[in-house]
């Protein structure tokens, strides 16, 4: 179960996230959407949609901004310059199309591998990138066991306690001194975590959206809220579609 203060204020964290213990396991609920696992030095991120745009302007022929991955890239090296971790493991959807790895410009593809160097890299597939990125190096699975916590793409219907998934890009929405304040967040019940997308162009569903029917014990919903360099713990009472 999840053990945080609880009030009916927003509980306010820093630059180090949201502490958590969750299945007896010592998490921070970073402020930039990752989590660092204390005991295995393992930083988590999920949905970085690298090359989305390329992706975009490839297949739809819609034209966007073509920075989303530097960005994304850039904002994962400060995390991983702050954790210094042991192992980095990116849950599913990495990248936005199978073909996305191959269209990474040369610049980028040294910028993941200096990222690289010094530590373990996994990726986990997702339903965007199900098979392994080529020449970038790094391990494949399609879901990841370590002591009681199961890492995965997409949230599982017969899913055991201590699953950490991704997918959804969960967001919470609360009505906050007369204002609608909405941002992306985790969301958890003490059995089942659900992470922010990373990516820079990603965007999030609202959780109280049907996508979400059914995956949580809603007397034990919490969400974590993102905002700027601080993570609002918010009761699942609170949250408004």
């Amino acid at each position: 179960m999840v053990e945080m203060a609880s009030n009916a204020q927003m509980a306010q964290t820093n630059e180090s996230g949201a502490q958590n213990i969750f299945c007896d396991n010592s998490l921070s609920l970073d402020p930039a959407g990752c989590l660092f696992w204390h005991e295995e030095k393992l930083l988590v991120v999920s949905d970085l949609h690298l090359e989305k745009g390329s992706s975009f302007a490839a297949k739809r022929n819609l034209f966007l901004p073509p920075y989303d991955t530097q960005a994304t890239l850039e904002k994962l090296a400060i995390r991983i310059a702050y954790w210094q971790p042991k192992t980095v493991l990116s849950l599913g959807d990495s990248f936005h199309d199978d073909d996305a790895a191959t269209r990474l410009p040369n610049s980028y593809k040294q910028h993941l591998t200096q990222l690289m160097q010094g530590r373990d890299w996994i990726w986990v597939s997702g339903n965007h990138d199900p098979s392994p990125p080529q020449d970038l190096g790094g391990q494949f699975c399609e879901e990841l066991h370590i002591g009681n916590l199961n890492f995965c793409h997409e949230p599982k219907v017969d899913f055991k306690t201590g699953e950490i998934a991704g997918h959804l890009h969960p967001a919470a929405k609360i009505k906050q001194r007369g204002k609608n304040i909405r941002r992306r967040c985790f969301i958890g019940d003490g059995a089942r975590l659900i992470m922010p997308a990373f990516g820079a162009l990603t965007g999030g569903l609202n959780v109280m959206d049907e996508a979400y029917t059914g995956l949580f014990d809603q007397t034990h919903l919490k969400s974590w809220m993102l905002s700027g360099d601080r993570v609002f713990e918010i009761e699942g009472k609170r949250l408004i579609k």
